[in-house]
């Protein structure tokens, strides 16, 4: 049966289809639906993690008990899951073990534009890479068998056109897999220097099978046609290839690393001139070229942002394509806002008010630091707000402390935040930290964390208390406040920035999007009563619009939060008509 699906959603399919016990992620864009589809299947056990060092763990943990196993990230992601992924490269596996990377290539919701494959090269395991959703079904299913063969953990990397595309996809149904057995054995897991030289052997021999076998295996092909132009690709980067250049030969890789290399030089002997066209980095291109082999690549192409047809033909062939604007008019710029009701506002503007130096965090209130908000100055990486802080105020000293917060979500507070507090409260630091908590992961679409008292199936379990997990690790000093009280919350920043000890605030209201949260209904401005000060522009609320003459309400937008009315010197804010909660 044939089925319109996501890449994401073809690697659910495929992790079920498999046979897979395990499944564990933390959300990232654009990654987070895989884990959300398999959650699905109610004979796989699912999992949202704190942070993917964990989920790897866990993963890790389920494949040396005998289970196939599938952890999920975006690629930054990977970063924080390396330390147990190279050791794993050493240790194999008994079940299989898949690790699924999405990277994004344009950065449409990341901080950096990083390419995962050097990560298959540095941890010394094999990497696919599928280039529709047939093959994100099919690559992993192929994944696991190469996993449980070579003793490896293997990884597949998607990329953002990959995994939030759609394609036909035929499934199957699940394969028998049965749990092997779990046998003890310190030689293979325990990885101490003595045992680690001996699987660091092995992981260098499985390498070489690997890397001779892909001469042979289906993953990689050659389709010949005009032998003019032949180009070596893969992933997402094959079609766009395909469309630019449809009558040229290529060798499409499915296998990224380790290469086909007997492969590659036999398809080069036999065409004219070469291509190597890859997103990102020249991965391929480097390795091809350290054959001996001319290739045209990288001195042509870009190595930051997406590619298209159009981009590549144009790179290749030196012609512009120029297309015709109809309409004689561009697209306005859509720059990304927080939501109508959104609880972070409330507290950027009192930061803004404070001017305040503030240190921020991924999530999507990092759209505190655009206009009219302008109230973050660092982001660096999950977790970083606080060390980021701190360290600022051991170059700076006391008094710029009292003059600096750092920022971090509930979610990106439980994924790796926990370590920054433990250091400020332990080094002597005297930092305030406001814990953005809105009761959901709000930036990949509202996933449960150990926050919100849910598992990932919906399931009612244990609820972290950010007030005794913030004393447990030292802080006496804990304030809850509501974010849209702007003089009430103004009044604990400034306390706690006075006091001379550490201090966590927790910025405590929910996501507005919240099927469970109701407000009292759209607002409209008297504009008898406003004097057009702007005020209220200053909050960035998308549903307050400057029309030159006066300021109105757009009634389809306003949620009826009443942030706007604290503002206001003027009343000018007044109920427009029925409840739209």
């Amino acid at each position: 049966m044939k089925k319109l699906m996501l890449g994401n959603e073809a690697v659910a399919r495929g992790a079920y289809e498999a046979g897979v016990t395990v499944a564990t992620a933390y959300p990232g864009t654009p990654s987070t639906e895989i884990t959300e589809n398999i959650a699905k299947y109610d004979d796989i056990y699912s999992e949202w993690s704190p942070n993917e060092k964990v989920a790897l763990e866990v993963a890790i943990g389920a494949s040396i008990a005998g289970a196939r196993a599938i952890c999920s990230m975006k690629h930054v992601g990977l970063n924080v899951a390396a330390d147990p992924l190279f050791t794993a490269s050493y240790t194999g596996v008994n079940g299989g073990l898949v690790i699924m990377v999405a990277d994004d290539p344009g950065m449409h919701s990341s901080q950096n534009e990083q390419d995962s494959r050097h990560y298959a090269r540095a941890a010394k395991v094999p990497m696919l890479e599928p280039s529709d959703s047939q093959e994100c079904l099919d690559f992993v299913k192929k994944a696991f068998e190469i996993s449980e063969k070579y003793d490896t953990p293997v990884i597949v990397r998607l990329s953002t056109r990959i995994a939030h595309s759609q394609s036909f996809v035929e499934i199957s149904e699940k394969s028998d897999y049965k749990l092997k057995d779990y046998k003890k054995d310190y030689q293979k897991y325990v990885m101490m220097p003595g045992m680690a030289r001996k699987r660091h052997v092995i992981v260098e021999k499985r390498m070489s099978e690997l890397s001779n076998d892909s001469n042979q295996s289906d993953l990689n092909h050659i389709e010949w046609k005009d032998k003019k132009i032949g180009i070596i690709t893969s992933g997402i980067s094959y079609q766009y290839a395909k469309e630019a250049f449809p009558e040229a030969s290529f060798l499409k890789l499915g296998m990224v690393y380790p290469l086909p290399e007997n492969l590659i030089k036999h398809f080069a002997q036999e065409v004219e001139k070469l291509y190597i066209i890859e997103e990102l980095d020249p991965f391929i291109e480097d390795q091809v070229k350290k054959m001996g082999i001319e290739a045209i690549g990288k001195e042509k192409l870009p190595v930051t942002g997406e590619y298209s047809a159009k981009l590549i033909r144009e790179c290749l062939t030196g012609i512009t394509e120029h297309q015709e604007n109809k309409t004689g008019e561009t697209a306005p710029v859509r720059p990304p806002v927080m939501c109508p009701g959104c609880p972070h506002r409330g507290t950027f503007y009192v930061l803004k008010k404070l001017k305040l130096s503030v240190s921020g965090d991924i999530g999507y209130y990092t759209l505190g630091a655009l206009p009219p908000n302008e109230a973050m100055d660092t982001c660096v990486c999950m977790g970083a707000s606080i060390g980021v802080l701190h360290g600022m105020e051991k170059a700076r000293g006391k008094e710029f402390a009292q003059k600096s917060v750092a920022v971090i979500g509930d979610s990106t507070f439980i994924h790796s935040g926990i370590t920054g507090i433990i250091d400020i409260v332990y080094n002597k630091g005297n930092s305030t930290v406001i814990i953005l908590d809105n009761s959901i992961t709000g930036m990949t679409g509202h996933q449960h964390n150990p926050t919100t008292g849910f598992t990932i199936k919906g399931e009612p379990t244990k609820q972290v208390d950010l007030v005794k997990l913030a004393n447990a690790v030292g802080i006496d000093r804990v304030r809850i406040a509501d974010p849209f009280d702007i003089k009430g919350f103004e009044k604990v920043v400034r306390e706690e920035l006075e006091a001379e000890e550490p201090s966590v605030i927790i910025a405590q209201r929910p996501c507005a999007l919240l099927k469970n949260v109701k407000f009292d209904g759209a607002l409209r401005i008297n504009r008898e009563k406003c004097k057009k000060c702007k005020k209220c522009m200053t909050i960035g609320c998308p549903a307050i619009v400057d029309k030159g003459d006066h300021i109105e309400v757009n009634e389809a937008l306003c949620v009826g939060c009443n942030l706007c009315t604290k503002v206001c010197a003027f009343d000018a804010f007044e109920k427009a008509g029925e409840i739209n909660g």
